[in-house]
């Protein structure tokens, strides 16, 4: 996932209103499944990190993947948990906001924004594992596809 990667699976269109250059991916791409601790996968591949980068700071890539922010103010980490029916997939966010009042007004606008577009990168990668989206990898390298 990320700018450059695989997008959001979110609605492209509000991520390009901010100019991030999301366009999220129809399939898998192998040379973006290699991801290692420290690695910024929020930037996009060949471009240097900013100063509070997120870094992937757990991994264990069969069933969790955690990133920070350098500054250590949002970590956003992905669980899966296998289930009866299949796998279920968790993702939570924690986000240290200031005491302001500005800052607690943002946060309140920001939230409920969030949460639909969290809610759709949720159904987007849902709908990518339940409908054959791996069965057509392709081979190129990531900056052949952008």
């Amino acid at each position: 996932m990320g700018p450059g990667r695989g997008g959001a699976y979110t609605y492209d269109w509000v991520e390009n209103i901010f100019g991030l250059g999301m366009h999220s991916a129809d399939r898998i791409h192998p040379g973006w499944q290699q991801l290692e601790l420290e690695d910024t996968p929020s930037v996009r591949p060949g471009n240097m990190p900013g100063p509070n980068a997120m870094r992937v700071r757990v991994l264990d890539p069969e069933r969790t993947i955690v990133t920070a922010s350098d500054d250590g103010t949002w970590a956003w980490g992905f669980y899966l948990f296998p289930t009866d029916g299949g796998t279920r997939l968790l993702s939570r966010n924690s986000i240290k906001t200031g005491s302001s009042l500005g800052a607690k007004i943002a946060m309140g606008l920001m939230s409920p924004g969030s949460w639909v577009m969290e809610r759709k990168m949720l159904l987007g990668i849902k709908d990518r594992a339940e409908n054959g989206y791996h069965e057509t990898a392709v081979s190129e390298s990531p900056a052949a596809s952008l």
